[in-house]
């Protein structure tokens, strides 16, 4: 968790950023709707990386080890963030600002391409069988920790006056980034292999080419993966990522009052996340999912209501509907249902090419998306309308898998599953 939590951390910082200076730092000719969109879209190059990235690693966690590749997904993520925090802005090198700042992004991308499926899979194949959906939601619950880390950083950083914070303030977050990555090095040096994996090993049940491998037995499980993300990815992002721009700039809230709520509910949401995943063990992994996907498709609705009042109070509301409560209950499960469609021996390229494919088709655009259409109809619910919908094709993905959604015995007799024995 504290892993995941440092990397998704640089991660986000980078989504906060772009919504804060970097349309001032690195697109400074263009309108300010533009260069927001601008910015929005290098946010999302990183989600273009990130299928590359679950190939790569992917490749070598199912073939070589699990544990390697959490080190190297880390130490990539560290140093492509610690260059964006010294990387000169549009005013000094001209276009190659932005280029660069799109070659680290997709750097950043690479390595989180490989870190979801990498640490879900040493918490999930640790973990006993009638609680593996509460040991993989820890996982889980390093991507609101890592949040309210990012969200705080940068609200103290907005404290500054604002020629300062515009001028080096909104590096500070980047360069911190540099501390953490040796304590998240000294845990994942320390951790021990995954059994199930080493069991696969000593039975020589590895694969040549696990993508090849993935490709041709389980394009199914995989294209249920992509869409089961659906539900907790867009709301996800319209809450983390594009509140922050529509609060301020169209329902009158001040920039502090979002912080404050996305922080107050990503607090929430480390401890929900992990509690949902208790329930999940005791009555089913599809049952909570597909609860998550209708609470999304409902609650977005009020989200936006709330923050529509302008009031504070309102955004705070909105956020814990959105975080703890409708996004923990979507996404908590997700760690263990994903890779339980997968055997051991294409687990790690077919977890991570469905989150990370999952993340181009749902999170990447959701909030060009929102910004477009607010832009084209000037109301919030067409907003929530589109992230209902998405939530909907979730809750059909979710329906359509069959029997990997429960730890049941079944899966231990299977040939090529290899955990039993190693639990």
């Amino acid at each position: 968790m504290i892993g995941t939590t440092i990397e998704w951390y640089d991660y986000y910082i980078f989504g906060t950023a772009a919504v804060l200076v970097i349309n001032d730092q690195f697109f400074p000719d263009l309108s300010p709707a533009a260069g927001t969109l601008a910015s929005l879209a290098t946010f999302s190059v990183a989600f273009i990386a990130r299928p590359f990235g679950g190939i790569i690693f992917g490749h070598f966690g199912d073939k070589v080890s699990r544990k390697t590749i959490l080190v190297w997904s880390l130490m990539l993520m560290g140093v492509s963030t610690v260059l964006v925090g010294f990387l000169p802005n549009y005013a000094a090198i001209g276009i190659w600002a932005p280029i660069l700042l799109v070659a680290l992004r997709f750097l950043q991308g690479l390595a989180v391409g490989g870190e979801w499926g990498g640490a879900v899979l040493m918490a999930l194949e640790h973990a006993p069988q009638n609680k593996k959906a509460f040991y993989a939601s820890w996982t889980q619950s390093g991507v609101p920790a890592a949040l309210v880390l990012s969200s705080t950083i940068f609200l103290f950083m907005q404290m500054m006056d604002e020629p300062a914070f515009h001028s080096w303030g909104w590096r500070v977050p980047f360069w911190i980034s540099a501390a953490l990555i040796v304590v998240g090095l000294f845990i994942r040096l320390r951790i021990t292999e995954s059994p199930e994996f080493l069991k696969m090993k000593a039975d020589k049940r590895e694969v040549r080419i696990p993508l090849f491998e993935l490709l041709r037995t389980a394009w199914w499980p995989l294209l249920l993966g992509i869409f089961t993300l659906a539900s907790p990815n867009i709301i996800f992002y319209i809450s983390s990522v594009y509140l922050l721009s529509y609060g301020p700039d169209h329902a009158g809230l001040s920039r502090d009052a979002v912080f404050v709520a996305l922080i107050v509910a990503s607090s929430l949401a480390v401890f929900t996340i992990p509690l949902v995943a208790v329930i999940a063990d005791r009555v089913g992994k599809k049952k909570i999912m597909l609860t998550g996907a209708v609470m999304v498709a409902l609650f977005i609705f009020p989200v936006f209501w709330l923050v529509d009042t302008g009031q504070p109070l309102g955004a705070l509301v909105a956020m814990i509907l959105a975080l703890p409560i409708a996004h923990a209950t979507a996404y908590a499960v997700v760690a263990s249902f994903i890779p339980e469609l997968f055997q051991p021996e294409v687990r790690f390229t077919g977890s991570s090419l469905a989150y990370q494919i999952g993340g181009i088709v749902t999170s990447a655009p959701a909030p060009v998306i929102a910004a477009t259409l607010i832009q084209n109809t000037g109301s919030s619910m067409s907003i929530a309308l589109y992230v209902s919908i998405a939530a909907l094709v979730g809750f059909v993905a979710i329906a359509l898998s069959r029997k990997h959604q429960e730890p049941t015995p079944q899966v231990s007799t299977e040939p090529a599953v290899g955990g039993s024995g190693g639990r």
